[in-house]
């Protein structure tokens, strides 16, 4: 049974000096994709059906559930193993771009749901650093 207080979702947010529609290109362009975090031909279309290779973990399904361009970007991760959700929502901050992560639905009766939460949660915020590092880059 779920303790009542039990976290069953991590939560992150990073400031990035560089405009929503910079931010969401990352976010949405499968080579940059690849560049920060997985390869994947993820696309901004609802219903777009696509994997994400996570190295030692494998190729991991995922459906793409809500866009909002340049706001909010969610999809289901992991289908059929995790069954977890990652969204991700761009406000505008200043001179940049304020990006919250939120990845939820992990079952924490689950063995494997608790220990990719654990995983997860130590994971995410180095994700969110090379996102920032490619966008520090010079353009091409």
């Amino acid at each position: 049974m779920t303790e009542p207080d039990a976290i069953d979702a991590i939560h992150c947010d990073q400031f990035l000096p560089h405009p929503p529609s910079v931010v969401w290109n990352a976010l949405t362009d499968p080579r940059l994709h690849a560049r920060w975090w997985a390869a994947g031909d993820v696309r901004a279309e609802v219903g777009h059906r696509f994997t994400l290779d996570m190295g030692p973990w494998g190729e991991q399904p995922c459906e793409v559930i809500a866009v909002e361009p340049e706001r909010l970007l969610s999809y289901r991760f992991a289908q059929a193993t995790l069954d977890t959700t990652v969204t991700w929502r761009l406000e505008p901050e200043g001179v940049g771009t304020r990006l919250f992560l939120e990845h939820t639905g992990f079952d924490l009766d689950s063995p494997l749901g608790r220990k990719a939460l654990d995983g997860m949660g130590r994971g995410w915020p180095s994700v969110l650093r090379r996102l920032a590092k490619l966008l520090a880059e010079p353009a091409e």
